[in-house]
């Protein structure tokens, strides 16, 4: 969900005037980090790969990986297991229980599917448009007759 975010955000800032971000498909050229591109890339894996083992430890023994390491008093209860609804639930909705929960999670599930569909439809538009979302949302809004899925696939082939 923050993928489709990351796409779009530093283009409408770069567009507004706020900043002077890349495109998020020339994000891996750009020269502005601290560091290049590939160490970013293996720091971001060994993290998720870090935060994905103590998940799993959890799943495998419920209890085993249950207390926040950062922070020792964030600590999930005894027989609840990994996410969501875990050690990380800033606003509170893991406390809700039972119907609502399972609600709250049916709808995470259903929103990164979602977000995952888009994020693939960004990529698509880039290929075939070579622009980001933010540049094709205002063509499209300005041109909607001409500037949609349908004329697009139709021009392609």
């Amino acid at each position: 969900m923050l993928g489709v975010a990351g796409a779009a955000v530093p283009e409408l800032l770069t567009s507004m005037g706020m900043s002077d971000l890349p495109n998020w498909h020339d994000a891996p050229l750009y020269d502005g980090y601290f560091t290049d591109a590939t160490t970013l890339f293996w720091v971001q894996m060994l993290m998720m790969n870090w935060a994905e083992v103590r998940r799993w430890q959890d799943i495998k023994n419920p209890g085993s990986a249950n207390q926040d390491p950062a922070f020792p008093n964030n600590k999930l209860p005894d027989g609840v297991v990994g996410y969501p609804g875990g050690i990380f639930d800033p606003f509170g909705y893991s406390k809700k229980g039972g119907d609502e929960l399972a609600k709250l999670k049916a709808k995470e599930i259903a929103n990164g599917r979602l977000a995952m569909v888009a994020f693939a439809g960004i990529m698509v538009q880039y290929d075939h448009t070579g622009v980001g979302p933010i540049a094709n949302l205002a063509s499209h809004l300005a041109d909607p007759a001409n500037n949609n899925v349908f004329k697009a696939a139709f021009v392609s082939f």
